[in-house]
């Protein structure tokens, strides 16, 4: 989380005298597909931008925009890949621009708690994230509840 650890960052591209667009500084989401990843000690993890990424000013191929050098432009996005932009003057609030450029839908919403979700709500609304291995606890505690009730039917 070293790229934007509280969430809070952008880049403004003005495209007008009175207009642009603020990216959110996400580093993982242009290039996030796990097709588009690597391995390190058998771990797949994801490609990631450089902060040339988020400079509008640079050329095709002048520089490398991704580690894993598949992104040849500026605010290009990889298939899968979305970032969350903010239109000054439209008054949309915060929008998922996707490599598909389709809108986005509840499929991109992202988990709950997660940063993806939390680019969509106010500050004092998030969730907090709970770590797998609680996530998992409380799955397997919800199993045992489940099938508890199973049983008191069944002997019922």
């Amino acid at each position: 989380m070293l790229g934007d650890p509280n969430i809070n960052l952008t880049v403004f591209v003005q495209n007008t005298d009175t207009a642009g667009v603020l990216y959110a500084y996400e580093v993982c989401d242009a290039c996030e597909h796990d097709s588009l990843g690597y391995q390190i000690d058998n771990v797949l993890l994801s490609d990631f931008v450089y902060p040339a990424w988020f400079e509008s000013f640079r050329t095709e191929g002048s520089t490398q925009f991704d580690r894993m050098n598949k992104i040849l432009t500026p605010f290009q996005l990889l298939v899968n890949g979305y970032i969350g932009i903010f239109t000054v003057n439209s008054g949309s609030g915060w929008t998922q621009q996707t490599a598909e450029k389709r809108p986005a839908n509840v499929l991109h919403r992202g988990a709950v708690g997660t940063r993806r979700e939390r680019r969509n709500i106010p500050h004092e609304l998030w969730i907090n994230s709970l770590p797998q291995r609680k996530i998992v606890g409380n799955a397997q505690k919800y199993r045992q509840t489940l099938q508890t009730i199973q049983k008191r039917r069944e002997a019922a």
